[in-house]
Parts: structure tokens; C-alpha cells; sequence
């Protein structure tokens, strides 16, 4: 592991007890039996989940993983921190749920796990830290089984373009999309809580055009099903989204839209 994936592992086992006690995650709710999952996934994928073995690929400490679990789904989450990894066993246990977490690196996943799934899933914030998304769609490939699936929904790297330091309601461009190298970042708090105090604060990202996803996943072997975009999203992204009763965050009545989210499927056909 090179010394930026380092640096983001120490920065994740620092955000899973910050995230575990924000109110974004809602872990209480999901002890008490709430299924933590989007809207968005639960209507694209939920209806073949039941019966099927699902791997999840960078899980954070599981809930959406075991959420799977009790929709019905033979799951497997696989996260290089070892602190998340611990909770999500430890919630599994605690809740006794059926689920299978293996810890280490993405890209060692081999030397660690030989089965094939139905279903891989990932989603929500996990791209951007991924410095060789080629070696990740082969990952994905290698672990479906002929005839299965693959799904995410994730932000759009077209939403990522903007600045979020903005006092209204506009769209400011801050970003180079087509940025290929590693890009460093100190910020203060995390997504789920501001406020939160952060020793090991520096990150390091890579913007990965849509294009380059689906070119990387094709190349791979897998056939595209769909590729849907959406003008929501599940965070508050911008500080002048409004939450909606559907809880994804939307724009401003009247405001230019831009795909703040996309969802992508794709099955791999051949061996």
C-alpha cells in the first residue's frame, strides 16, 4: 500500500467512531431494525436480493452490508480499516446477523477471498478513493459469477466540478474534472459531523470521469444495462440543498440542475 492509501486508511479508522455516533448513520435506528439503505438502491436492486450472495466492496462498518443481510441477501463487505471491519463484526454479532467481513486493501482482495457472488454493490463516496480504477473493474469482474450482477450508485463526478464554500444557492466551478493526478485535502471535521475534531485530517482523492467508469467496467467484460443520472442526492452536498420527504437532498425550486447522483448496472456475460 502506497503512502496515500496509507494516509486514507489512518483518516477511516478515525472517521468509524466519529460516523457511529453522528446522526447521519442513525446506528441506534439500525440496532432497533430500520434498513439502512437509500431509497435509490432498495428500488434498483432490492427485488433480486433475497436468496443471492452479495459482495460489498469498501462496506465502512456495514450497515448498509447487513441491511442486505436482512433484506435477505448472503452478504460478504470487504474495507481496509480495521476499525470498521471490527464494528461491522461486532454489529453482526450483536444483532445476529448472518455476515462474512474480510479486512485488507481493495486491490489484495485475491489474497484473501476466492468466491464467486450474484451480486457486487458499492456505493455512495467510494471512487474517488480509488488511484487505479482499471485494476478495480477487473475486481469486479473476477468476483461475479456468468450472469451476474453489478451495481452502483454513487455521486456524480459531474456534482464534484462545484464548490461547496458558497453562501447561495449557485454553482460555482472549483474543480478540474479531468484532473488525473492524486489530489491532497485538509479539512477539518468529516462529512457526518462537522464539528468533529480530526488528527489524521489529510486525504488523498482522484477524479474518475463517468466515462472512464464505464470504459474501465466494459473493458472489463461486463455488459452495461443501464446508466441512470439523478438531480438528488444523499448528503448534503452544497449548503443550500433541502431535505426532501423522500430523505434524498434536493435542489432549490428553480435552480439549474445538475446530476448530483448516478446509478449504473452492468452483468458480466461470459466465464
Amino acid at each position: 500500500m502506497d503512502e496515500y492509501r496509507r494516509a486514507n486508511q489512518r483518516l477511516w479508522d478515525e472517521y468509524t467512531a466519529i460516523n457511529a455516533a453522528s446522526p447521519l448513520y442513525e446506528l441506534q435506528e439500525f440496532k432497533a431494525g430500520a434498513i439502512k439503505l437509500h431509497p435509490l438502491e432498495r428500488s434498483e436492486l432490492e427485488g433480486e436480493i433475497a436468496g443471492r450472495a452479495l459482495l460489498h466492496l469498501q462496506c465502512h462498518f456495514g450497515m448498509d452490508t447487513l441491511s442486505w443481510a436482512r433484506l435477505g441477501a448472503h452478504v460478504t463487505g470487504v474495507d481496509f480499516s480495521e476499525k470498521a471491519i471490527a464494528l461491522a463484526r461486532s454489529l453482526a454479532a450483536e444483532l445476529s446477523i448472518p455476515a462474512r467481513f474480510v479486512c485488507c486493501e481493495l486491490y489484495d482482495l485475491p489474497q484473501h477471498l476466492e468466491d464467486r457472488f450474484d451480486i457486487v454493490y458499492t456505493s455512495y463516496g467510494v471512487l474517488a478513493w480509488l488511484p487505479d480504477l482499471r485494476g478495480w473493474a477487473e475486481l469486479v469482474a473476477r468476483y461475479l459469477r456468468p450472469g451476474g450482477v453489478f451495481y452502483i450508485a454513487e455521486i456524480h463526478p459531474a456534482s464534484m466540478l462545484f464548490s461547496e464554500k458558497v453562501s447561495g444557492p449557485e454553482w460555482r466551478v472549483g474543480y478540474d474534472y479531468f484532473q488525473e493526478e492524486v489530489a491532497s485535502y485538509q479539512d477539518e471535521g468529516n462529512y457526518a459531523d462537522p464539528t468533529a475534531k480530526v488528527e489524521n485530517n489529510t486525504s488523498y482523492e482522484w477524479m474518475h470521469p463517468l466515462g472512464t467508469v464505464v470504459s474501465e467496467l466494459t473493458r472489463a467484460g461486463l455488459s452495461l444495462e443501464y446508466l441512470h443520472e439523478h438531480p438528488f442526492t444523499v448528503y448534503r452536498q452544497f449548503p443550500f440543498l433541502e431535505r426532501g420527504e423522500d430523505s434524498h437532498w434536493h435542489l432549490p425550486a428553480g435552480m439549474l440542475r445538475v446530476p448530483l447522483l448516478f446509478s449504473l448496472r452492468a452483468r458480466k456475460l461470459g466465464p
